[in-house]
């Protein structure tokens, strides 16, 4: 690869990082090709975007960016996979389904809506974090609770009241 080819590389993917929010950067070392291939369509089914790049070209791009990513620097040796995600814990998803047939794939580090994950043992809390459609469910869900609840007893109080209303008395 020329001077000219890595620029174009160290651009594309600063401008990736700009874009998204969300990032999970991986060791892919020791995974034959045929689960790479599984893990590539796992991700292309999850609308998950997997690279393999080179370190110094990802450090350089996130140099270039106006984020701060020191803390990767570190994790830039070896074998390193970067999946981009609009969803944040997709990825997360994806590797811990993907480790229950094999144990080769790990987390490097991670980036979600600007707080940074480093290690592996961050991989069950990156899987676990809910989605912004999950929590505008659960919000819901919550908001509309106690109106049911309020409903349920009125309805109940209701029955209860029309029920004795309707007994005949004993004589």
């Amino acid at each position: 690869m020329n001077k000219q080819e890595k620029n174009k590389m160290i651009d594309s993917l600063s401008q990736m990082l700009k874009e998204n929010a969300h990032f999970y950067l991986t060791d892919t070392s020791g995974l034959t090709v045929e689960k790479t291939s599984k893990l590539r369509r796992m991700c292309f089914e999850k609308d998950v975007k997997m690279l393999v790049v080179k370190n110094t070209l990802l450090s350089k791009a996130m140099e270039k960016t106006s984020n701060i990513y020191d803390p990767f620097h570190d994790t830039l040796k070896g074998t390193t996979a970067i999946m981009f995600s609009a969803v944040a814990n997709t990825p997360g998803k994806i590797m811990k389904e993907f480790r229950k047939g094999s144990d080769k794939l790990t987390l490097k580090s991670a980036w979600v809506e600007e707080s940074v994950y480093i290690g592996h043992n961050q991989l069950d809390t990156l899987a676990n974090i809910k989605s912004k459609n999950e929590m505008i469910g659960e919000i819901i869900g919550l908001l509309q609770s106690p109106a049911k609840t309020v409903i349920g007893a009125l309805k109940n109080k209701a029955d209860k009241s029309g029920e004795a209303a309707t007994e005949t008395p004993a004589n």
